[in-house]
């Protein structure tokens, strides 16, 4: 065995961000408010009706917050738009939130 030794460095930098508890889940979604929030990217649009019809299906109670309420979460403008997420979210009267993003 050889007596000569090296430094091995790992090839992951350090963890920037902690890992958070998640937020409490909702029992229902009958009678809440559910926020689209989008990218503009693949298709949203599309999507969140398809997922307006189901849910309206399911939970006829159910009411959405269209998506150009908030603004492009990946446009120019995205970091006044994610800052300002929370307070539009609160002001609008969201209980939860859907974020699409295309890939």
């Amino acid at each position: 065995m050889s007596e000569n030794l090296y430094e091995a460095l790992w090839p992951r930098g350090p963890r920037q961000v902690k890992v958070k508890p998640l937020a409490k889940r909702l029992d229902t979604l009958e009678g809440k408010t559910i926020a689209w929030v989008w990218d503009y990217v693949f298709r949203g649009n599309e999507v969140f009706e398809q997922l307006e019809e189901s849910l309206h299906a399911r939970y006829p109670g159910v009411k959405f917050l269209h998506w150009d309420l908030f603004g492009n979460t990946h446009g120019s403008d995205e970091r006044a738009v994610v800052a300002n997420l929370p307070d539009r979210l609160r002001e609008f009267g969201a209980d939860a939130v859907v974020s699409g993003m295309g890939c």
